[in-house]
């Protein structure tokens, strides 16, 4: 990690944005918090981000934050997890990443872990209800998110016409709509938001040399082809374990969902994990809060071979993120350069305005379809919504209320 972080000197003479001083352990305790309270999937969790790091405590800006997610929305691998890293490695440096993923990723782990070595007790009428509430806060979330964003990033008629454009894309498009709602917004930029050139120096400055974007970008290539030659020389199942999850993880595009057919060809099938156990963690999975690839956590440790345990949930759980990681350092280096360009803004405003209709597209499939069901649904959603949006509530104390009331109405 010696030539990650460039030194503020020659930051400074290339142009580069030094990230503001901040240590790990702040890094740590706001991502803690956000692991410990972000329901409801990688869309809400870009909602709860937002409310956060970008409203709160101003870690970094709108404009900024909706280019961080348009690129990790461009690159494999879980996205709300690749901002997290992202803004923890612009507070704090790499250390400060680390903080922030380990913070964000561990709570949900370690659930997830502890339902493979244990009976779950959410499969009654009780458990249902907590997890039906934990979906409505995820609703007021992603509303609240929508309604900030389309703000600040969809100003004028041009951008709210590619953000509605989005919207059809995604809604006809499925997972694949999501990158070419992006790709099209870039794309239209170009022709419809070439305002006035931005003088000012880029929103995404991470303090990343190029020498080590490219070591980085090797290294997903050499781990992606070069594992599975290594694994039939040597024949070790811990190293198998790592190149299935590692593989897995390096050609996600979408979102978390998205990894559930690749990884269940690579753990069921081989009969590592029955179809029946594989589900039933999956299920428990939608119900904690943080990224969904803790799923890995669940999956190495219920393994019937061995590594499993705890050994075969930190080898998956490592290997699953690992590759999108290395993507993104890979990639930021580049990206800064590339929007001090003109025609870049021009597909940045474009390409924030499609993040705009993502989201947008998202708040109704498959957030609301599958939260508000009944009247009672929509008007807790709303209450969320509200305490978000007026009274400012911290969306811990949404969780809380929203859980509760659920609950409510599940012995009514």
């Amino acid at each position: 990690m010696g030539d990650v972080v460039v030194d503020a000197n020659e930051a400074a003479e290339d142009g580069a944005v030094v990230p503001p001083a901040g240590t790990p352990w702040e890094v740590f305790g706001a991502f803690l918090k956000l692991g410990l309270t972000s329901f409801g999937g990688p869309i809400a969790h870009l909602g709860y981000f937002r409310d956060e790091l970008v409203a709160r405590r101003k870690w970094i800006d709108e404009k900024g934050y909706a280019d961080l997610i348009a690129l990790c929305q461009f690159l494999p691998g879980p996205a709300s997890s690749q901002v997290g890293f992202a803004m923890g490695l612009l507070r704090a440096g790499p250390l400060g990443a680390l903080a922030a993923w380990s913070a964000f990723t561990l709570p949900s782990a370690l659930i997830l872990f502890i339902f493979a070595t244990a009976a779950t007790a959410l499969d009654n009428p009780l458990g249902q209800g907590l997890l039906h509430g934990l979906k409505l806060v995820a609703v007021a979330v992603v509303a609240q998110a929508v309604s900030g964003m389309a703000k600040s990033l969809t100003p004028d008629r041009p951008r709210a016409g590619i953000a509605l454009a989005a919207i059809f894309m995604v809604t006809f498009g499925g997972t694949l709509g999501q990158l070419g709602a992006i790709v099209l917004g870039a794309v239209s930029g170009l022709a419809l938001c070439r305002g006035a050139v931005v003088g000012h120096k880029p929103s995404l400055s991470f303090g990343i040399s190029r020498s080590a974007g490219l070591f980085c970008l090797l290294a997903f290539v050499l781990l992606l082809f070069g594992l599975p030659l290594v694994v039939s020389a040597l024949d070790w199942q811990g190293l198998r374990l790592f190149d299935a999850f590692y593989r897995s993880g390096a050609l996600v595009f979408g979102g978390g969902h998205v990894v559930l057919p690749l990884l269940q060809a690579e753990v069921v099938r081989p009969g590592w994990i029955s179809e029946n156990a594989f589900l039933a963690g999956y299920g428990v999975a939608q119900a904690v809060p943080g990224p969904l690839f803790t799923f890995s956590a669940y999956l190495g440790a219920a393994m019937v071979p061995s590594p499993q345990g705890l050994a075969g949930a930190v080898i998956c759980l490592l290997a699953i993120f690992l590759p999108g990681f290395l993507l993104l350092v890979g990639t930021l280096p580049f990206w800064d350069r590339l929007s001090t360009y003109p025609l870049a803004q021009a597909a940045m405003r474009g390409a924030n305005a499609a993040v705009v209709g993502v989201l947008g597209a998202a708040l109704y499939n498959p957030v609301w379809t599958s939260a508000v069901l009944s009247s009672a649904d929509f008007a807790l959603a709303l209450s969320g919504f509200l305490l978000l949006v007026v009274w400012k509530a911290p969306p811990w104390i949404v969780v809380v209320l929203m859980a509760a009331g659920a609950l409510i109405l599940q012995m009514a």
